[in-house]
């Protein structure tokens, strides 16, 4: 004789509910067409003076040290030196001067370094 246990009577619940979900899906992504992600529009491009000094940032254009490498493709200057800039995977980003603080824009990279260096002169990143 089968002993039917608590336990197994709720494994058995959990995968049909698991199953019936997966196919929920499924039959959701068929109904609906394929998805196609909509292209990720880069962060807006900004040039302004902030506490009195200019910083600037857009797409790179291959000119930078690393040619927007790290950035995704954005180059961030201040007072026209250039800030390396890197873009964690979770869109975050960060600069040589602020590598512990994360921040959602390079816009609010650039400010941000600019209160860190406290009105003294961005020095060019030299690797090598």
């Amino acid at each position: 004789m089968s002993s039917i246990t608590r336990r197994r009577v709720l494994g058995v619940a959990a995968g049909a509910a698991g199953a019936a979900a997966g196919l929920a899906l499924a039959g959701s992504a068929v109904a609906d067409g394929p998805r196609t992600a909509a292209p990720a529009a880069g962060p807006a491009s900004f040039d302004e003076v902030y506490q009195g000094r200019r910083i600037k940032g857009g797409p790179a254009h291959g000119g930078g040290h690393h040619g927007g490498h790290h950035g995704g493709g954005y180059s961030v200057t201040i007072d026209g030196e250039e800030l390396h800039v890197m873009q964690n995977a979770d869109g975050t980003w960060i600069s040589v001067i602020n590598h512990y603080e994360p921040v959602a824009t390079p816009k609010s990279l650039a400010r941000a370094a600019v209160r860190e260096l406290q009105g003294a002169p961005l020095v060019p990143l030299t690797l090598g």
